[in-house]
Formats: C-alpha cells, sequence, structure tokens
C-alpha cells in the first residue's frame, strides 16, 4: 500500500466538516448528502460520473499551495485541519498524554479529561510506549475501550523508541519498529494506530532499515501513516528521499517542541519541508511544561508538574536565570492578554496556532477543567492581529530570522 501526500481542494470542499469526520450521509434522493440535484447527490436524470460531469471537475481551479485548509465543527467550534498534505483531518487541538495519564493523575480524572475532549471536538489523541512506562497507553486503551466511540471517529498515535531495558528494546530498528509497535497496540487494546512515530532519530539504525520497517507495518495494517519526532530537518529530507528511491511510505508529520520561548525549528524550518514535500507539524508543549501560565511568578507551587518525582530539572529549569527572565517576558504578556479577554495560557496556545504548516497543537492537562480554559484560545485565534503578532514579538525579542 503506498499512502499519497497530495490533497486536492474539491475533495475538501465537496464535503462538509461534519462528512469528513464522520463519513457521508443518505440524502433524501439517495445522492451522499445534501439535497437533490446538489452538493454530492446525483443530478436529476442521470448519474454524476458522465462526461458532462467529468468535464465540470477537469475545469476546476487548481488547489492553492500554502495554507492549510481549514473547517470548523458545527456543534463543537473545533477547527479541523490536514495532518500536513495527507489527507487525514485532525482537530487543530490535540491531547497529550506525557506526564498525565498513567503518572499524574488517576484513571477517573484521566477519563474526565478525554471525554470532555471527545465532546469539544478533539479527535486527535497522543501517546508513547514510554510514557509512564507503559501504563499512559494502557490507561488510554481502558478509557477508549470502554467509552466505545467509533474507531473511525478519532486518531491515535503512539511514538516508538524506547520500550524497554534490553537493547533491542530501545532504537528504531527494524525489530524493535515492529515489536514496540505490537506492544504499544496491545496496551491500547486496538488493531491499529492512526499514526506511528519515530520518537528521535537513531544514529546506530540505517535510514532505509527504518523507512522499510515503517512501511512495512503500514502494509501490515498496524499503522495508517508514519512520522518523526525531535527529528532534525536534513534527517526527514533524507527519509522522505529514500521512501522516493525506493517506491516506500514517506513520513507525513514532525513531532516538535514549539512555544513562545522555542521557536527556530517550527518557524523557520518545518514550513520549508511543508512546502517542498508536505510534511506538516504536530507540537507539544505550547506552555513550556506550564511555564507559561503566570503561576510560577518566582516559585514552585505544591501542585504543579516541576513538584513530581523525576521531574527535578524542570523546577530547576523554572528556577534558573533564563527562566526567571522568561517568567518576566510573560508578565509582560498579561496587558496584551487582558485586553483580548484571555488568560496568558489561552495567547500562548493561540500563538501556537497561527504558525504556518501546523497541523495540530497538543495539550497537556491534569484536569477537565483545565482543559475547557485552554480550549478557549480556539476564540482567541480569531483575534490575533498582524499587529498583535508583531507586539507579542517585540516584548518576547526571539523571533528568528533566517540566515540566508
Amino acid at each position: 500500500m503506498q499512502v499519497s501526500i497530495a490533497c486536492t481542494e474539491q475533495n475538501l470542499r465537496s464535503r462538509s466538516s461534519e462528512d469528513r469526520l464522520c463519513g457521508p450521509r443518505l440524502g433524501p434522493g439517495g445522492g451522499n448528502g445534501g439535497p437533490v440535484g446538489a452538493g454530492h447527490g446525483n443530478p436529476p436524470g442521470g448519474g454524476g460520473s458522465g462526461p458532462k460531469a467529468r468535464a465540470a471537475l477537469a475545469a476546476r481551479p487548481p488547489a492553492p499551495s500554502g495554507a492549510l485548509r481549514e473547517s470548523t465543527g458545527r456543534s463543537t467550534g473545533m477547527k479541523y485541519r490536514n495532518l500536513g498534505k495527507s489527507g487525514l483531518r485532525v482537530s487543530c487541538l490535540g491531547l497529550g498524554t506525557w506526564v498525565t495519564f498513567g503518572s499524574q493523575i488517576s484513571d477517573e480524572a484521566a477519563e474526565d479529561v478525554l471525554t470532555v475532549a471527545y465532546e469539544h471536538g478533539i479527535n486527535l489523541f497522543d501517546t508513547a510506549e514510554v510514557y509512564a512506562a507503559g501504563k499512559a497507553e494502557r490507561t488510554l486503551g481502558n478509557i477508549l475501550k470502554s467509552k466505545g466511540w467509533r474507531r473511525s471517529s478519532y486518531v491515535i498515535t503512539t511514538k516508538i523508541f524506547w520500550g524497554g531495558q534490553a537493547e533491542t528494546e530501545r532504537g528504531l530498528s527494524r525489530k524493535h519498529i515492529i515489536e514496540g509497535l505490537r506492544g504499544s497496540l496491545e496496551r491500547l487494546q486496538l488493531g491499529y494506530v492512526d499514526i506511528v512515530f519515530a520518537n528521535r532519530s537513531d544514529p546506530n539504525s540505517p535510514m532505509e532499515e527504518i523507512v522499510r520497517a515503517m512501511t512495512y507495518v503500514i502494509n501490515q495494517g498496524l499503522a495508517l501513516y508514519w512520522g518523526t519526532s525531535r527529528w532534525g530537518a536534513a534527517e526527514i529530507m533524507e527519509a522522505y528521499s529514500m521512501a522516493r528511491q525506493f517506491n516506500l511510505i514517506p513520513p507525513v508529520c514532525e513531532q516538535a517542541e514549539h512555544h513562545l520561548f522555542q521557536r527556530q525549528k517550527v518557524e523557520m524550518q518545518l514550513p520549508e519541508l511543508y512546502h517542498k514535500i508536505g510534511v506538516g507539524s504536530v507540537t507539544w508543549s505550547p506552555l513550556a511544561c506550564g511555564l507559561i501560565t503566570s503561576k510560577y511568578d518566582g516559585r514552585v507551587p505544591d501542585t504543579c508538574r516541576a513538584t513530581i518525582k523525576g521531574y527535578q530539572w524542570l523546577k530547576d529549569k523554572v528556577q534558573s536565570e533564563d527562566g526567571k527572565k522568561q517568567q518576566a517576558k510573560i508578565m509582560d504578556l498579561l496587558p496584551i492578554a487582558h485586553q483580548l479577554g484571555c488568560t496568558v495560557a489561552q495567547l500562548a496556545i493561540a500563538w501556537c496556532l497561527r504558525s504556518e504548516g501546523v497541523s495540530s497543537v497538543l495539550l497537556g492537562v491534569s484536569s477537565a477543567e483545565q482543559l475547557i480554559e485552554h480550549l478557549g484560545a480556539l476564540q482567541v485565534l480569531s483575534q490575533l492581529t498582524p499587529q498583535t503578532v508583531m507586539e507579542i514579538d517585540g516584548l518576547l525579542g526571539n523571533k528568528p530570522h533566517s540566515k540566508k
């Protein structure tokens, strides 16, 4: 099976946002939705595949290059974008399970969070074999099984690299990609994941072996797409070139850290890959592990992520000189947030969403209430005018520039 990374404008325009998520609906005249003789329905007196229909399709203008094609859910207000230039539609806000599922929060709280996310239109749920030593995948799988949601209505992604202590349980060898993914599917209680990510590059594994293994798991039906996470632009291009050379399946997206203080890769490197080879971006840590919330303010609250066992590095980062300078800049953003009628967190998430080539921004939350607050970023996005973005750039003083 070869996955195409092309996506045509007419295919996207011919379906409503609800149809894209739930599949076509039968119209009154037996067509694929819409009134008789319009939209997808066949015109009266003839089928939709005759010479006239084919000529009409051929006359349609080509899809414009560049902007991600966005639609809005009718009942939730959630926005949906293509994953890179693939045909997969994902919610512009996704839910991550790092730190939280199987670790920071109870299974009951995790179920509340996942339920609120799904009910508010989030269809992308991200996890990894290494999160909480597999407990995050197990918790996510148990919840999905208990909910009984249609498998076709959501997107599950997992990441492979760190699977265990043995030398053969780590890395991106063909052996670990295949066995690691099968282990993830067992914990998730799923027949397949929508996207499997290579959770960092592996200098010990030849690129051809990695691409062939990813192609194999897709051809076997264990995954539908594959992507990279924390890879360099040159490595992603090498994987793409390898796929094209040997008629294999290329990656469709890169998962990268992106927030107000981490900008270079997502803003300068990945847009070029998006335009050249169709690789999109799924970004994580829009609040810099909670730093961009104004809750620290020179101290580390007992309830924050930095106090969790194993996250001393985050506490050190918050209390470092750079951390204190970043907190001061966050306080400088408060007037802009107040002017827009939002919190600093909502402003920061909306700011991430406006970046070119970003398909989805992953949220990490510890409660349903926190998730609902973060979902408010969707309303802020429409208020981010070029002037507001310039004002934010001026306060931050860290806008990346091309070296060309």
